[in-house]
């Protein structure tokens, strides 16, 4: 049996506080293989932790049977700071009301850290390759000097993840079905996990823009090996994925259950827990391009009613929602129509019903490619 729980001060705390991140370590330190997971880097996002509570129940029983053959690495809530962030009632932990900005953007460009440090001290070896590089990964983060709180968070999380084989993310949308946010190299070898967790949707992107967690530990590799074409280096040197667990309301044990056997079995068939997975379910969706997402944003702010249910499939042109003018004086004309351009999977729709302009009210996960879609692919 191994395990410990570890307990990190963030540094840069206002006086007469303090946030701590706790850390659950299981199995041999030494194991070659090793797993990370983090639960709701978005505070607000609860179902991510309750999960992560569920999946820490199997951990306890596999390590007291001593099936635990990998180091695995669970956080379980990433973020103290967005977790101790009311105002008058209303947990708002997505943006650091601190600094600003979303807690789930701008993590470290890892390829170019590690790039700094690797000249000349690649080989022939791509086993001894891949140690190399997650030295210096490792090397660059722990030289960096944060200058807040949230930026030694950062630094603690990356510094956890940075020499895993596999790194999950988990999250959820607004009010939404499973899906899964992968790097194209990634797909079909994240088949398995999407199946297991019955992903309505898996979405790839080689960058989607805004430094998201999870693009900070898978696209550094094949970067490198497109820098040092004449060294083997591996490609998948880190699988690394965000798991969207449905919606914010979707706190449910039943649920939660559910996906944590889901990981777990991922554990499985990575070789870090010992035996063998049940047979992978049908895959329930096909991957498609994130750039195919089409994001439906609120003309006007007003009300939101929708027409269309999660999970449906619509068509270019299908009614989504009806946006309510609460100021209009004729009930004829009080209501606009916001319609898809383009046709998919109704996959996430807004909780909150009162909107402001321009914000996003539905993502239908397309097939083809939309030419709007270009840099910052994702909802901030």
């Amino acid at each position: 049996m191994s395990h410990s729980i570890e307990r990190q001060i963030l540094k840069g705390s206002p006086p007469g506080t303090e946030h701590q991140l706790l850390i659950h370590r299981f199995g041999p330190s030494d194991a070659k293989r090793k797993a990370y997971i983090q639960a709701s880097l978005h505070a607000d996002e609860t179902p991510a932790m309750l999960v992560a509570q569920h999946l820490l129940t199997l951990l306890h029983a596999a390590s007291s049977a001593n099936r635990i053959q990998g180091q695995i690495t669970l956080v379980p809530y990433a973020n103290p700071i967005g977790l101790s962030q009311f105002i008058n009632g209303v947990h708002l932990g997505r943006h650091d009301l601190g600094e600003g900005g979303n807690f789930n953007r701008s993590w470290p460009d890892l390829f170019e850290l590690a790039l700094e440090e690797l000249s000349g001290k690649l080989g022939h070896d791509i086993e001894q390759n891949r140690d190399t590089i997650r030295k210096a990964m490792r090397s660059a983060l722990a030289s960096m000097e944060p200058r807040s709180e949230s930026g030694h968070l950062k630094q603690l999380l990356a510094l956890e993840a940075c020499d895993a084989d596999l790194v999950l993310d988990l999250h959820c949308d607004d009010d939404a079905l499973m899906h899964l946010y992968l790097t194209p190299h990634h797909w079909p070898e994240g088949q398995g996990l999407a199946a297991d967790l019955a992903c309505a949707a898996v979405l790839l992107a080689e960058d989607s823009g805004g430094g998201s967690f999870d693009e900070a530990f898978s696209t550094p590799w094949p970067r490198l090996a497109e820098v040092f074409p004449d060294v083997p280096i591996p490609r998948d040197g880190c699988f690394s994925a965000t798991i969207e667990l449905r919606g914010q309301a979707d706190v449910d044990d039943h649920l939660a259950a559910k996906d944590a056997q889901a990981i777990f079995r991922e554990l499985q068939r990575s070789g870090l827990v010992e035996g063998q997975a049940e047979d992978i379910p049908a895959l329930q969706c096909e991957a498609t391009a994130l750039e195919a997402c089409e994001i439906l944003r609120a003309p006007a702010t007003g009300i939101v009613v929708y027409q269309a249910e999660l999970g449906q499939q619509v068509t270019s042109d299908t009614v989504i929602a009806e946006l309510v003018d609460p100021e209009a004086e004729d009930d004829t004309t009080n209501r606009q129509s916001i319609r898809a351009g383009t046709s998919g999977l109704l996959l996430c729709r807004r909780l909150r019903k009162y909107v402001q302009a321009g914000e996003s009210i539905a993502k239908i996960a397309g097939r083809d490619p939309l030419p709007e879609r270009k840099g910052l692919l994702l909802d901030d």
